[in-house]
């Protein structure tokens, strides 16, 4: 009889006999515990690359992010304009002038980001916002997601968690915004122009 270690998904180790004849065995148990590292990885840090979770969870969350600050704003400001109120014309200005970071928050939420990490992606949504010009929605889509998937993948891994996850959220938010954010706002007036031609 032959003593292999096997380890269990918990990450407690047992030990168990087995015979020369299963030996292949061994070899399975020490792919599987190689192979999946990384799948057991992004599993304790609950990121799950899906068109659900990207395309319809973050998505919806955005779309209220920006309904409760640049639509309602929009609203407010008009209501405003319209009754002659400068404070509902400029609690209107207010709620559009954070539409980015509530874009941001909105999809951290709906990723289930930790604390840090959400409340890091305020200073990624505007920066995302601000350089995506006409795009500036779909820029912070992309760029919130990349973020606080960064951000979720460092959380709770230091002893300086406090410095690390924040630092990691915002430096590859707004290096990632200044990078495609841009083309992703040139891209969106190019479109828009097309439709209106």
């Amino acid at each position: 009889m032959k003593k292999i270690l096997l380890w269990h998904p918990s990450g407690k180790e047992c030990r168990q006999k087995v015979d020369e004849k299963s030996g292949d065995m061994n070899e399975k148990v020490q792919q599987t515990k190689t192979g999946n590292a990384l799948q057991r990885f992004l599993k304790r840090k609950n990121i799950i690359f899906s068109a659900k979770r990207y395309g319809i969870d973050a998505l919806g969350a955005m779309a209220q992010g920006l309904f409760a600050s640049l639509l309602i704003g929009t609203i407010i400001g008009t209501l405003g304009e319209q009754i002659g109120s400068q404070v509902l014309v400029d609690a209107g200005g207010f709620a559009k002038s954070v539409a980015g970071p509530a874009m941001a928050i909105s999809i951290g939420y709906a990723l289930q980001a930790p604390q840090l990490v959400l409340f890091s992606l305020l200073a990624v949504g505007a920066a995302a916002n601000s350089l995506g010009g006409a795009g500036g929605p779909l820029a912070v889509l992309i760029v919130a997601i990349v973020a606080a998937e960064c951000g979720k993948a460092v959380s709770k891994e230091t002893k300086i968690d406090i410095l690390v996850t924040p630092l990691v959220t915002i430096l590859s938010g707004v290096l990632l915004s200044m990078w495609c954010a841009p083309t992703i706002g040139a891209a969106a007036s190019a479109v828009g122009s097309l439709i209106m031609w």
